[in-house]
C-alpha cells in the first residue's frame, strides 16, 4: 500500500513510519518544511493548502496532527489545538474525497477525551460523547472527516488513551516526580486512567489499515486503571515510594482547565471494537506496559 501520515514525527508517527515501512508499505509524509526527499509532501494545513497531485495513487491516509496539550489553556492555545486537529482532518479528508481512484481508508488519531468526565461508567464505542473542552474538539475532529465518509471511504476514529512511552506523552513528564520518590496519585486517586502501550498502539493502526473495522475505535488496553494504581504501578517499576498525592485544588491553580480536564477528569474506556477484531494486546496490564516502557 501507499500511505500518506501527517504528524509523522510525532510519538505515535516515528514508532509508526517505520513499521509500515518493515511492512513492505510505500509512506508519504506530509511535511510543514521544504521537502527533504521523494517520501515527503509538503502542506499547510492552516491555509488550506495540500496539492491533490502530490497524493495521486495514494491506499490509506493517516493523520496523527495535533497541536501539544501540554500547556496552559488561554483561549488562544485552545483555538489553536482546535484547529490544529479540525483543519487539518478536513483538508485530508476534502483531498481524499477528490482523488481519482480514491483511498480505501482514512485514519485520523483522537483521545478518549471525546467522553468528557464519566465516573466508573465502562465506556465503549457505542457510549455517546461527554462535555468539556477535549469532548468538544474530539467530537469536532471526527465531524471533519465527513467529506472523506460521503466520498465512500473507510473511516476510522481512534479514540486513543495515554500511550505509555519513557520517549514522549505523560509518562516522560511524570518520572522525574517518581524517580525523585516524590510522585503519587492525582487528586482523589479514584479516576479512570485509560491507557495503552506504544506497541499496541503502533499494532492497532496496523491492524485497522489491513482490515474493515470503521467508524470510532477505543484505542486502550483492555485494564484501564485508576490514578491511585497507576502511581503505585509505575512506583513498583521504579522501585521508588509513590504515596505523596498531587492535590486536586493545586491542580486546578496551576494548571487550570487543562489540568482538571486531563488529569482530574477519568474514562474507564475498553476496547470493545479491537477485541471483536481479534486484536490481542501485547502489554494487557499496566505492570507489562510500564515495564515494556521503561526498557525501551
Amino acid at each position: 500500500m501507499r500511505i500518506v501520515v501527517g504528524g509523522a514525527s510525532g510519538l505515535i508517527g516515528s514508532a509508526l513510519v517505520p513499521a509500515l515501512r518493515d511492512d513492505g508499505h510505500d509512506v508519504v509524509r506530509l511535511v510543514r518544511r521544504p521537502p527533504a526527499g521523494s517520501d515527503e509532501v509538503p502542506w499547510d494545513p492552516a491555509a488550506g493548502a495540500l496539492d491533490p497531485a502530490s497524493l495521486e495513487g495514494v491506499d490509506a491516509v493517516v493523520n496523527l496532527s495535533g497541536a501539544n496539550l501540554d500547556r496552559r489553556w488561554t483561549e488562544r492555545t485552545k483555538r489553536e489545538i482546535l484547529e490544529s486537529r479540525t483543519k487539518t482532518t478536513r483538508l485530508l479528508a476534502t483531498v481524499a474525497a477528490g482523488l481519482d481512484p480514491r483511498p480505501s481508508a482514512f485514519l485520523c488519531a483522537g483521545g478518549t477525551g471525546v467522553y468528557g468526565n464519566r465516573g466508573d461508567e465502562i465506556l465503549t464505542e457505542e457510549s455517546a460523547p461527554g462535555d468539556g473542552f477535549l469532548a468538544d474538539v474530539m467530537s469536532q475532529t471526527e465531524a471533519s472527516s465527513l467529506p472523506a465518509r460521503e466520498a465512500g471511504i473507510r473511516v476510522v476514529h481512534f479514540r486513543q488513551g495515554i500511550v505509555l512511552s519513557r520517549d514522549g506523552g505523560a509518562l516522560r513528564r511524570m518520572l522525574p516526580f517518581f524517580r525523585a520518590g516524590i510522585g503519587g496519585p492525582v487528586g482523589s486517586g479514584s479516576q479512570w486512567w485509560s491507557w495503552t502501550s506504544l506497541d499496541d498502539v503502533v499494532s492497532a493502526y496496523r491492524l485497522v489499515l489491513a482490515g474493515e473495522i470503521t467508524g470510532p475505535v477505543n484505542l486502550t488496553a483492555p485494564n484501564p486503571v485508576t490514578s491511585r494504581q497507576f502511581a503505585k504501578a509505575l512506583g513498583r517499576a521504579l522501585r521508588r515510594p509513590a504515596v505523596l498525592p498531587a492535590p486536586a485544588l493545586g491542580i486546578k491553580l496551576l494548571f487550570g482547565e487543562k489540568g482538571e480536564e486531563v488529569l482530574l477528569f477519568g474514562q474507564r474506556a475498553l476496547p470493545a471494537r479491537l477485541l471483536d477484531a481479534g486484536f490481542e494486546f501485547s502489554a494487557p496490564t499496566i505492570d507489562v506496559a510500564l515495564a515494556r516502557a521503561l526498557a525501551e
